[in-house]
């Protein structure tokens, strides 16, 4: 029920068109996102090996001026770092000392959204970089940062394009850059979570028109497959929207396949709305790159509740099965749990079962029956917790027992309107980060193990939200699912306390911020000036706005219950409630399923101090892999880059970073030097705020006596 093969021979075997990244020396360049087209986070470069990795030190550091969360994975071409900055920027930088080459700004200034990168398009002397800033996908001239004009209107192209006349004043972006294919630059969007969100199809831009190729619709359309899953409206979302693309893609270019990690339709955590099966929602899916025509799918989770996303773009790799080697697709996911499949015709490589899930509490509300468990790999985070799971250093542990005992527990177990605890937490699990792998098909998979409470409450009725003023009706219906009925926020998960904010910020910057957005919280573009008037007035406590809003409220989608808010289970000080890891890097063998080490991934050096092994921390971003068999990552929230041993996870170097690197690092060469550079901008997960992108290398005067010694 949940998985169809329907693909074409001849498309699927044509030859790839022209144009695409082509790095000027094999291994030198990271020249796309991820590292590659497969998204293997994988270097091939070999000056750095276990031997002397102990020797790295720090190279450059450049401060773009921006202290706010920056998860760029820049690209590195010819020897020029292109990154971005918080703020709507994309720079240029010299690669071998981080001198700044250009900065171009968004001259709208239109979105402080986190943005993890940017695409570069070559063909010939043609080149084009490709960036998006709030609802813009602009084309830069990668020689000046200027835009091109040839490209759309004035060098850009609205990414609402193709999402039709329901989405135009909804709020759309993209933290995360497109992907390639000869002239097509196919776009990762990221819209909404409630009710009113903008659909998430996926779009095929022409690179060097900006013209629109293609679309493919995630809500399907009438005659469309998919489209007996969901209510038969939901295509015009009324009530229902996203099952977007946010984490970005992989692609098979000598076959043309695009693979596209879809998540959950919205309201996130409400499905009274969009009751069924939700294809092509929390979805992986094989297109055509070509013209977006689907060749086969499979649904990771039926019917959300818990927004579970498939968090990051896939892995493609070639396994060995059975005697044969098999080009498979991996799909890390908040879960835990890793999906592979035949990249060719879908078919999965290990069994995987439909298992028995909770039916939902809430009236109105329908749980999927089962839910799709791999049978391998193994789970990389744990599934399920007991008494015996919680953390024997927390401050108020009888109390937390307590909270525990109360709460309901379990995989996919459905939100009621008491608390229920959840393994992996929100962000996984897996997250944006991904996962890297190298040719011997074995993953390495970062992951957080913090855990979360989730819960929901009934709504006021229409006639008693619309008896409250505009204010609080927009604070309801928009942001009391991430700050909370009382508006204290939950600054460990990203989302701040509001109660003090007009002490922190002017009363026209948090007008302008509810537009456009910051870091991962949304632009509500769809309020009007007046609405936007009202929800400030009570943030900042003011008697603005009080009279009853019912014709306010008249077109807005009403939704009977509400997510209470992303809530971490933690302790009276902080600490996560469940025993450590709190955070894991992991090995698994793809070719068999089997796990081959799990390590705890960063530390609290107070806890460490007092003698208790690393417990691990809450981490984002993902791991680089090299050719000599070293894992680079940074990811966690105490601010340091580590080393691992790829066979064994045994440390061999780490660093200080002047923030935590919640992004994933990127190596490559520039005269004649192997670098590995990270972006620093912690500002979640209680770590600092940081502005940096570090750079680290061997000492020169080894790598000149290393080159002489293999001169014959």
């Amino acid at each position: 029920m949940h998985k169809s093969v329907a693909w074409l021979l001849v498309l699927t075997f044509a030859p790839a068109l022209p144009a695409a990244p082509a790095p000027s020396a094999a291994g030198a360049d990271w020249s796309e996102y991820s590292g590659g087209a497969d998204r293997n986070h994988y270097s091939a470069l070999t000056d750095i090996t276990p031997a002397n990795v102990g020797r790295l030190e720090r190279a450059w550091e450049f401060h773009t001026g921006e202290f706010d969360q920056n998860e760029c994975n820049p690209i590195v071409v010819d020897g020029t770092i292109y990154c971005t900055a918080p703020g709507g920027q994309a720079l240029a930088l010299d690669g071998a000392t981080g001198q700044l080459r250009w900065r171009w700004t968004d001259p709208t200034h239109a979105s402080k959204m986190v943005n993890r990168g940017v695409a570069l398009w070559t063909d010939g002397p043609d080149r084009r970089l490709l960036c998006a800033v709030g609802s813009r996908l602009y084309a830069l001239d990668p020689a000046t940062g200027q835009p091109i004009p040839a490209f759309g209107r004035d060098g850009w192209v609205s990414l609402k394009a193709g999402l039709g006349p329901q989405a135009q004043d909804k709020y759309v972006g993209s933290t995360t850059p497109g992907t390639l294919f000869g002239d097509l630059l196919i776009m990762p969007t990221r819209v909404g979570e409630d009710a009113d969100a903008a659909p998430g199809s996926i779009q095929a831009f022409n690179v060097r028109t900006g013209t629109l190729a293609w679309v493919f619709h995630t809500i399907p359309y009438p005659a469309e497959e998919g489209y007996e899953t969901w209510p038969k409206d939901a295509y015009k979302n009324s009530d229902v929207g996203s099952a977007n693309c946010w984490a970005g893609m992989a692609i098979d270019r000598a076959r043309g396949i695009l693979y596209v990690p879809t998540g959950s339709a919205s309201p996130d955590f409400w499905g009274g709305h969009r009751l069924g099966q939700d294809l092509f929602a929390n979805c992986l899916l094989a297109l055509d790159a070509r013209t977006g025509k689907r060749l086969w799918y499979y649904q990771c989770v039926h019917h959300d509740l818990w927004d579970r996303d498939l968090p990051a773009p896939p892995n493609l790799l070639t396994l060995r099965r059975d005697g044969r080697l098999v080009d498979a697709v991996a799909q890390v996911t908040k879960s835990g749990h890793v999906f592979v499949f035949d990249r060719v015709t879908g078919a999965p490589l290990f069994p995987i079962e439909e298992k028995p899930v909770p039916p939902s509490p809430l009236p109105g509300e329908a749980a999927w029956p089962t839910q799709p468990i791999p049978t391998l790999p193994a789970p990389f985070t744990r599934q399920t917790v007991t008494e015996q799971d919680l953390n024997p250093y927390a401050a108020n542990l009888e109390a937390l027992l307590a909270e525990f005992r109360q709460a309901r527990t379990g995989p996919f177990q459905p939100f009621g309107t008491d608390e229920t605890v959840i393994v992996p937490g929100y962000d996984g699990g897996a997250e944006w980060g991904g996962a890297a792998a190298d040719p011997e098909g074995i993953l390495y998979v970062n992951a957080n193990e913090v855990g979360a409470i989730g819960s929901m409450r009934a709504m006021p009725s229409e006639a008693e939200l619309a008896r409250l003023s505009p204010g609080q009706q927009l604070y309801t219906r928009y942001c009391i699912g991430c700050h909370g009925a009382e508006r204290k926020g939950n600054p460990a998960s990203g989302f701040p306390s509001l109660i003090d904010l007009p002490l922190r910020m002017k009363r026209d910057d948090v007008r302008h911020l509810i537009l456009t957005g910051r870091n991962m919280m949304p632009g509500f573009t769809r309020l009007s000036d007046s609405d936007r008037e009202y929800l400030t007035a009570f943030l900042f406590g003011e008697a603005g706005g009080e009279q009853a809003g019912a014709d306010f409220a008249r077109d807005r989608t009403y939704v009977p219950y509400e997510f209470k808010g992303y809530k971490q289970f933690r302790d009276s000080r902080g600490q996560p409630a469940l025993r450590p890891p709190w955070g894991t890097l992991s090995a698994i063998d793809l070719n068999t399923g089997r796990s081959l080490w799990r390590i705890p991934l960063g530390e609290f050096k107070e806890m460490t101090a007092k003698g208790i092994p690393p417990t691990g921390t809450e981490n984002y971003g993902g791991p680089a892999v090299t050719a000599t068999g070293l894992v680079f990552i940074a990811a966690s929230s105490d601010s340091t880059f580590r080393v691992f041993e790829r066979k064994t996870g045994r440390l061999l170097w780490r660093a200080d970073l002047p923030a935590s690197g919640f992004a994933t690092p990127s190596i490559y060469r520039a005269q004649g030097r192997e670098y590995v550079v990270i972006a620093c901008g912690g500002a979640k997960a209680d770590a600092k705020a940081g502005d940096s992108y570090v750079a680290f290398a061997l000492p020169p005067e080894r790598e000149v006596d290393s080159d002489q010694a293999k001169r014959p």
